[in-house]
């Protein structure tokens, strides 16, 4: 159908049912929305975020079966798919990047809290959402997963994030925890500088090792534990610190 005037739409990828693989929400039950389209581009992303005109829907929750619609949805339309999921913990707000469509996600209507899964570098977009999130996943990118970037793309990355996590910050209605992909070249300092300056923030932060899928990927080396434990002991002085890898990635969740 074509679109309305005046009717605001976001290009959506995927909407399904499945279990959070990652975090302290670790296994519960949600309804995820993966948004096309992401303002930064990480080493290690292994997500298709482009729109390709179309999203793959799932019809039937949990069953792995899917069905192509139109990509570009009106909040309106997105409920209407999402209505039929039950029981869900929450819903989570994925991507790419969805506080691109922070507009978008104020007028979403759900019974369902909302789980905000973001890179937390857009805090303009993060001050529309303040009063509507309930749950806040947010990734403190390092700087040197973002490539070859200059000192002050580097220190302004840092300062966005910094602040993001201050406008969503934890409270009493809504939880914000921090999450670090750790690899075998993350120095050590810059996850505890990182952990400092946003720890008054969050309920804990997340080491996140670099996951492999079920079939290790070339070149994807997995972390020693005592690497991770060590660095684990230095940051429970400043903040609840916990080692959680990629579980989707491993027994091969959606």
């Amino acid at each position: 159908m074509p679109e309305m005037p005046g009717t605001i739409t976001a290009p959506v990828k995927e909407v399904f049912c499945s279990v959070q693989g990652e975090g302290p929400y670790l296994g519960v039950r949600q309804a995820f929305v993966r948004f096309s389209g992401c303002n930064l581009k990480c080493n290690y992303c292994d997500t298709d975020y482009a729109d390709s005109g179309s999203c793959a829907y799932e019809t039937e929750e949990g069953s792995g079966k899917f069905e192509k619609i139109p990509s570009r949805l009106s909040p309106d339309q997105l409920e209407a798919r999402l209505k039929p999921f039950k029981n869900l913990h929450s819903v989570s707000l994925t991507g790419g990047e969805p506080l691109l469509y922070a507009e978008f996600i104020d007028r979403l209507t759900l019974s369902a809290p909302l789980y905000l899964e973001s890179n937390m570098t857009l805090p303009d977009q993060a001050r529309k959402l303040e009063k509507k999130i309930t749950y806040v996943a947010g990734d403190f990118k390092l700087p040197e997963v973002l490539g070859q970037i200059n000192q002050k793309t580097r220190e302004l990355h840092i300062e966005n994030t910094i602040e993001c996590f201050k406008i969503l910050r934890k409270n009493d209605s809504r939880d914000c925890f921090c999450k670090i992909v750790v690899g075998k070249d993350t120095k050590a300092e810059a996850v505890l500088s990182a952990s400092e300056a946003i720890s008054a923030y969050v309920s804990c932060v997340v080491l996140q090792p670099e996951t492999c899928r079920s079939e290790p990927v070339p070149g994807l080396e997995p972390l020693q534990v005592k690497t991770l434990i060590k660095l684990q002991k230095k940051m429970l002085e400043l903040v609840d610190t916990r080692i959680i890898p990629q579980t989707h990635k491993i027994w091969g969740c959606l």
